[in-house]
């Protein structure tokens, strides 16, 4: 099935402790049907310190729920997702105002 929801886009959280939360999908498991978004979703993740990086108790955001989520449109408003053929390409479209989101 064609993912409704994709890396970059810009999201608000439906459902669950962030919920009205806005961010950007870092990441899609479309096997797991979750994404982790930016900001979304922390939890504290202790780490050992590396050559590279510092140890301690470091913030992380986890996968969230892809039915937890939904596509902000061009108003800043939720929306939900829809496909259609234009020419020989398929397309997203927002449902709410009609634009295509890539194309």
């Amino acid at each position: 099935m064609a993912a409704k929801l994709k890396k970059g886009d810009k999201v608000v959280v439906l459902a669950g402790k962030d919920k009205g939360k806005e961010g950007t999908i870092s990441s899609v498991d479309p096997k797991a049907g979750k994404a982790v978004v930016d900001g979304i979703n922390m939890a504290i993740r202790h780490t050992k310190q590396t050559q590279t990086s510092q140890g301690g108790r470091i913030p992380q955001a986890m996968p969230i729920q892809l039915s937890n989520l939904a596509y902000l449109d061009a108003n800043g408003k939720a929306t939900r997702v829809g496909f259609k053929v234009e020419g020989d390409k398929k397309v997203r479209f927002a449902k709410t105002t009609g634009d295509v989101i890539d194309g």
